[in-house]
């Protein structure tokens, strides 16, 4: 399993997860086995989403999709609010 791990400032929570949840069917048809939406409890603007595919080129084709169709468009990203953190990791160990 590898995950697509994306970090970034939000300027409005449910503005956020209304974008988020237009694109299920996207996440679904791009092989998004599992999510994850965090944030810190210090800091309500800020959001950290964890994508969970079975390899890490999925994973890598849906981080472009969401550079070249998501982020690059204020329609698609309404409530982004800043810079964006990726990275794709593997499990090293788990308990």
């Amino acid at each position: 399993m590898s995950t697509l791990h994306i970090e970034h400032p939000i300027s409005d929570l449910t503005t956020w997860k209304a974008a988020f949840d237009r694109f299920a069917p996207v996440r679904q048809q791009s092989g998004v086995r599992s999510h994850r939406i965090q944030r810190p409890v210090n800091d309500p603007r800020y959001i950290v989403l964890d994508l969970d595919f079975d390899s890490p080129a999925e994973a890598a084709a849906f981080l472009e999709f969401m550079q070249t169709k998501v982020w690059s468009s204020p329609e698609n990203s309404p409530a982004l609010a800043g810079d964006l953190r990726t990275a794709i990791l593997e499990p090293v160990e788990s308990q």
